[in-house]
């Protein structure tokens, strides 16, 4: 079996997790509701307090798709019961962001401010003027949208102005070098 498809899903207190007859994965919380279709050939169980995904066979494809789905599952899970955030860090002189009712505007060297509105699902943060925190029960959506912001001013190598994840580790250029040699 698969190491990770392997796995049981826990279900906490609080989650509900129903599975209906199309294999449509229903995961309600105390933050919200996802749904996931999952292919006809993993099959889904809810046992007491765990989500079993079992496989009929060892082909390559059925593997990467008990694989796939299981973490889905969970990622469901996760998602109704904690959240996902995504923290952008905003760096550049006079690069700043303010948050306005349900958008956020950035000012990051463009001759406009760009305007960013919160989606469906997704809610924005700004807990200072340089940091943007995008948050929601979808890890897929998070994902994306932070994905969408950080494309809008993409860090540039040799000062590191632009738009980047928290984690992300960005490899400085060195500048040109003047004088004789």
């Amino acid at each position: 079996m698969s190491r990770i498809g392997r796995l049981p899903v826990s279900i906490p207190s609080g989650v509900t997790v129903t599975v209906n007859e199309d294999n449509n994965v229903v995961v309600s919380g105390k933050l919200g509701t996802l749904e996931q279709k999952v292919d006809k050939i993993i099959k889904v169980e809810v046992k007491e307090n765990e989500v079993v995904l079992t496989r009929p066979n060892d082909t390559p494809n059925v593997k990467a798709k008990h694989g796939l789905y299981r973490v889905l599952v969970n990622n469901m899970v996760k998602g109704v019961t904690e959240g996902f955030a995504k923290t952008i860090i905003i760096n550049g002189v006079g690069y700043k962001a303010t948050k306005q009712g349900n958008k956020v505007i950035l000012n990051i060297g463009y001759s406009h401010p760009v305007e960013l509105v919160e989606e469906n699902g997704i809610t924005l943060e700004c807990p200072d003027m340089t940091t943007l925190v995008v948050k929601g029960i979808s890890k897929e959506q998070v994902g994306q949208y932070a994905a969408k912001v950080r494309g809008i001013k993409p860090v540039e190598p040799y000062h590191a102005y632009g738009l980047r994840y928290s984690d992300e580790v960005v490899v400085r250029k060195v500048g040109k070098v003047s004088g004789k040699k």
